[in-house]
């Protein structure tokens, strides 16, 4: 039974209690920085003092990364919810509904449940826009679509592909992490669809550390190394890769040129490329247990140096203006960024504690200026994470800028 008793009441005491459902891919695809970047949401909106829900109702199959399996099974991704719920307070406020399987399934809440919700809910957020609709979806007209990556979708709509021109149009509101988007600054028309800017939610306490890194600490990033073909995209004419693979192998000279270790939480199979890397001077770790344990996770990024990376070659060259989320919680415990500049510069950063770089020459430049003076780009990464990706600021201004 939802708490109906309780919302009259926020009602009637004049409060803006707003019951909102959020929409993810946490329990079917548990890797850490999936799982974070939804956490995010829920604890920030709760803090905000709304009824928050957190719901997955798919056709895909979940994964599950213990035995690296994708099947119809839903227990895991069912416990990985229940143990979050406990974690992060949204006990008895979360549903799996397993649409792939005859008569829909679920853990946690029920269909009957989750029916209500979407007919109720102030406004249901379609996180990373990964949602299909179905006709129980579709009895709201409060959805709102988060982007996480630009470009692909606004370019589909340029070419006039219909099946994303009727989905995003479904949706009361659009947002996206590309901040340039619907700018000058960025080249692709947005034709009838007007994107809102938005950035990752962060909760900055849950990453922030009184520890200084250890001498030994590095730079170290955690990537998916294989993810060219996924979303490429061609427009007018041009490729525009989705895989980040490209744009670190332009750079693998940083570290040697720089004197500094590199290290990449990744998986890197074809052996030359990874020699490569390994003649520059990054070093490797394997990325399994921090997919699997998202505590470890944070503490991979709390014990870093700081981190180094790149931003997939569409974000680049289109200047989307986009940031990474896991970027943005380096930030928040206090470790220094070392990024590709995407155009995000216009708008925050650049400066002490996030630097860009678009040439191999400004990455040594960034890891210099960095280790010239270590506790102020530390403190600055901090006051740009409380600054520019604080939930609770984020969160609201999102709600608003919706007409929620």
């Amino acid at each position: 039974m939802l708490d109906v008793g309780c919302w009259a009441l926020d009602v009637f005491c004049g409060m803006k209690r707003k019951r909102i459902v959020i929409m993810g891919f946490m329990g079917s695809m548990p890797i850490a920085g999936v799982i974070w970047q939804h956490v995010h949401y829920i604890v920030g909106l709760k803090r905000l003092g709304h009824d928050v829900y957190y719901i997955e109702d798919s056709a895909r199959l979940p994964y599950n990364p213990q035995t690296c399996e994708v099947n119809n099974e839903f227990e895991y991704a069912a416990k990985v919810l229940a143990r979050l719920a406990q974690e992060f307070d949204f006990k008895n406020h979360w549903g799996f509904c397993a649409r792939y399987l005859a008569g829909n399934p679920t853990a946690g809440l029920g269909l009957k449940v989750i029916r209500q919700l979407y007919r109720e809910a102030d406004a249901i957020l379609n996180i990373c826009g990964a949602q299909e609709f179905n006709d129980d979806l579709l009895t709201s007209d409060r959805l709102i679509y988060v982007e996480s990556d630009p470009a692909v979708e606004q370019i589909k709509v340029d070419k006039r592909t219909k099946a994303t021109i009727d989905y995003l149009a479904r949706h009361h509101a659009l947002f996206t992490f590309g901040e340039n988007v619907g700018t000058k600054r960025f080249p692709v028309p947005t034709h009838e669809f007007k994107w809102l800017p938005t950035r990752q939610p962060v909760v900055v306490d849950l990453w922030e550390t009184d520890r200084a890194p250890a001498r030994a600490a590095v730079f170290t990033s955690v990537a998916n190394w294989s993810t060219s073909g996924l979303k490429d995209i061609t427009w007018r004419g041009r490729k525009y890769l989705w895989s980040k693979s490209r744009e670190f192998l332009r750079f693998v000279t940083a570290p040697r040129k720089s004197k500094e270790t590199f290290e990449l939480a990744t998986n890197i199979k074809d052996r030359p490329t990874r020699e490569k890397f390994e003649r520059n001077g990054w070093r490797f770790r394997s990325p399994v247990d921090l997919s699997i344990d998202y505590w470890l996770y944070r503490d991979y990024i709390g014990c870093s140096k700081g981190e180094f990376t790149v931003a997939k070659d569409q974000y680049v060259r289109l200047n989307t203006g986009w940031f990474s989320d896991r970027s943005a919680c380096y930030l928040a415990a206090g470790r220094p960024v070392i990024t590709q500049e995407t155009g995000f510069t216009k708008l925050y950063g650049g400066d002490a504690g996030l630097l860009a770089f678009k040439s191999l020459g400004e990455i040594v430049d960034a890891v210099a200026r960095i280790n010239a003076d270590y506790s102020r780009h530390s403190r600055a990464a901090r006051q740009i994470a409380r600054e520019i990706f604080d939930a609770e600021k984020l969160l609201d201004a999102m709600l608003v800028a919706a007409g929620i």
